[in-house]
């Protein structure tokens, strides 16, 4: 018995619920609609363009090797560790070794060689010493049988002997002349050979070219490099990764706007409640297209003393164009926002009929033209309305607009103050939005009615 008479206080209690929804919803206006508003607010204005870009450190080297061979160990970093990634090294410092075998015997062969050329020459020298003092005897040889003549005591036979003699004897000393210099180039050669076969053995040893971190170790222990025409890349290393830079690709339409020191804020997802700063420092004039969009790459550059920001790192990155200071500011929809003839004051609607008339002849001629009609703002003379409540109705306020950082827009005007009160739109009981803010791909549901251009 209990039991039933609860249940049936239930079902009295549902009942009085359903119907005072049910005489509510019958004396609530079916067309009955609520303005959405915001005020008008003085503050900071800051004009941007937003771009992504990548973290670079400010100047990478490639350490590649020169040589072929077999990666036998790896150096030490200051801190006596194994070379690795993250490690800071030094100018000079060793990074690597490659097997030197075949080249330390190469420049065993190379030194012999040199040696032997020095031998040569020296025995060069030696026969020129020789061959000299031949000439001097011949010379005098011939010198007295010049004197003497072809006589009795000088048979004609001896005196061509002596003048054959001496002439060999120059022939021979210009011959050790020449060998002395052919010796002085076999010299000259080898040792060439021997510096080549050193500096490739100075090449086993891979010693970091500044001071830096490495950034990326690309080979192992036991693993083979080859060298021909491209140098294989062994380590990347950063100079200083106290600067870094940020690579912003820059659309073309915005591209004019930013300039050499342009101020830079930006973003990275490793610290999204940080802000860091920057400025431009290069516009790179080689431009790039990916599916007919036109970008720039833009440098930034910025300090990284605390050693917070890793390189490649994806930043989220605001060129600040201009910051207006204690301005006032209202939503952007508060300007595209315009409500229908029922929803203005009547003192007002008969004169905004009247210039909506010339308007409209103005618009039918831009849209003629092919220029899409401007609504709730002349963006060509810096003129716009504001719509503000007063008993239910809107009345315009007129304003003249500058900045806009894609959210608020500065305007001012006469009859404007801080805190006034402005229409962005209006929703329907049922709570659709009307007017701007509108979303023109949702499902639109029969009976009420919004703002926003006219009737519906």
């Amino acid at each position: 018995m209990k039991i039933f008479r609860n249940l049936l206080w239930t079902l009295v209690f549902l009942s009085l619920v359903a119907t005072g929804i049910y005489w509510f919803q019958r004396r609530t206006p079916a067309n009955a609609t609520a303005f959405r508003t915001e005020t008008v607010n003085r503050g900071e204005l800051l004009v941007s363009i937003s771009a992504t870009g990548t973290i670079e450190p400010e100047d990478v080297i490639d350490v590649g090797a020169q040589v072929a061979g077999l990666i036998l160990d790896f150096g030490r970093d200051a801190e006596g560790k194994t070379i690795d990634y993250g490690s800071n090294v030094k100018k000079d410092m060793v990074l690597a070794h490659i097997d030197d075998t075949l080249y330390a015997a190469q420049t065993a062969e190379a030194t012999a060689q040199l040696e032997s050329a020095k031998a040569t020459l020296q025995r060069s020298k030696a026969d020129i010493g020789q061959a000299q003092a031949k000439l001097k005897q011949s010379e005098d040889d011939w010198k007295r049988a010049v004197k003497l003549g072809p006589s009795k005591a000088l048979s004609q036979t001896s005196y061509d002997g002596y003048k054959a003699a001496f002439d060999t004897a120059k022939a021979a000393v210009a011959v050790a002349e020449a060998t002395i210099v052919q010796a002085k180039a076999g010299v000259a050669q080898a040792d060439a050979a021997l510096q080549r076969v050193r500096r490739n053995l100075d090449y086993c040893t891979i010693k970091s070219p500044v001071d830096g971190v490495i950034i990326d170790r690309r080979v192992n222990i036991g693993q083979t490099v080859v060298a021909s025409l491209n140098a294989p890349s062994l380590f990347l290393l950063a100079a200083d990764l106290k600067h870094m830079q940020v690579w912003v690709a820059v659309n073309e339409a915005d591209i004019g706007k930013i300039h050499e020191g342009t101020p830079v804020s930006y973003t990275v997802d490793a610290f999204p409640n940080e802000k860091f700063k920057g400025e431009v420092s290069k516009i790179r004039l080689n431009a790039s297209m990916t599916q007919n969009v036109v970008t720039y790459t833009v440098e930034i550059t910025t300090d990284n003393s605390n050693g917070r920001l890793l390189p490649y790192l994806t930043a989220n990155v605001r060129f600040e164009l201009d910051r207006r200071k204690d301005v006032l500011m209202v939503p952007n929809g508060a300007l595209r926002w315009t409500p229908n003839s029922d929803q203005i004051d009547p003192a007002f609607r008969d004169s905004l009929n009247q210039r909506k008339g010339r308007k409209e002849g103005k618009d039918k001629q831009t849209k003629a033209a092919g220029t899409p009609p401007i609504t709730g703002q002349d963006e060509k003379n810096g003129n716009g309305t504001l719509w503000t409540l007063q008993d239910n109705k809107t009345r315009p306020v007129k304003i003249r607009t500058g900045q806009s950082d894609g959210v608020m827009t500065e305007v001012e005007g006469e009859e404007l103050s801080e805190g006034l009160t402005v229409v962005t739109g209006v929703e329907s009981p049922s709570g659709r939005a009307g007017g701007a803010e509108t979303n023109p791909f949702a499902p639109k549901l029969p009976g009420g009615r919004g703002g926003g251009g006219g009737p519906r």
